[in-house]
């Protein structure tokens, strides 16, 4: 489940471009209520861009936006309050690894879900139920 993250050049601190990745991650784990299957931690992943501060935008003006963007199976997160709970742990994350004076409203957290079997690793398409079959079989 990829996690990206882009962000503007000296916005998160650097141990912040090292953690976010991990804790994002974690996050995302706990959210879902998959703590400890080792099926579901092994397919949460993602990238971290640092890109210069000149090609961030927001509102059609340069602006230090950190955006992170999850992309999950349909089945990722599937209430309101399993959203809110990553989204909060998320934009905490992102104010915790920034630099100071960066503001909450230049933190925006973005969930994707692709439709049902519009998910794979390597050449294996998962549906929402085989996912949940490979997570419950992992727990077990």
């Amino acid at each position: 489940m990829p996690i990206t993250v882009t962000a503007p050049q000296d916005v998160l601190t650097s141990a912040g471009e090292r953690e976010i990745l991990p804790r994002l991650s974690a996050a995302l784990i706990e959210a879902s209520g998959a703590s400890g299957n080792p099926f579901f931690t092994a397919i949460v992943g993602g990238t971290v861009h640092i890109l210069p501060p000149h090609h961030i935008y927001a509102g059609g003006k340069n602006r230090p936006v950190v955006m992170v963007e999850l992309k999950l199976p349909n089945i990722g997160l599937g209430s309101i309050e399993a959203r809110n709970a990553f989204i909060g742990a998320a934009a905490k994350i992102v104010d915790e690894l920034s630099v100071p004076g960066h503001k909450p409203e230049n933190t925006w957290i973005n969930i994707l879900n692709a439709p049902d079997g519009g998910w794979g690793i390597g050449d294996r398409q998962y549906t929402g139920d085989a996912l949940v079959a490979a997570a419950t079989a992992a727990a077990h």
